[in-house]
């Protein structure tokens, strides 16, 4: 049975880092989706696909699927540079600021 194992992103209405601490194990697909011809919705008899499971660290996940045997692809995230200014918010309304008035 194959995984996919990987680190969510930030939603993109937000810009801070929360729900993106831990690692997430999610199951491949196994059987194709179905539309239903009568009501147009799609199923699947694949149950696992609906499973994801959550962990505090990538290790943990990899010896998650090592003991079941499971079949892991790890996607790595892709960090952002923080932005961390000298002076912080207060920067934005400084009497000596050196930059141009923006807004």
């Amino acid at each position: 049975m194959r995984a996919r194992i990987y680190q969510p992103a930030r939603t993109a209405m937000s810009s801070g880092q929360g729900k993106t601490k831990h690692w997430v194990l999610e199951f491949a697909a196994s059987a194709p989706r179905e539309v239903d011809p009568l009501m147009g919705w799609t199923s699947s008899s694949d149950t696992q696909s609906q499973v994801r499971l959550r962990f505090d660290s990538k290790e943990a996940a990899l010896d998650y699927a090592k003991e079941h045997g499971l079949e892991v692809t790890v996607t790595e995230p892709n960090k952002r540079k923080p932005n961390v200014r000298a002076r912080g918010y207060a920067e934005n309304f400084a009497v000596d600021r050196r930059g141009a008035w923006t807004h």
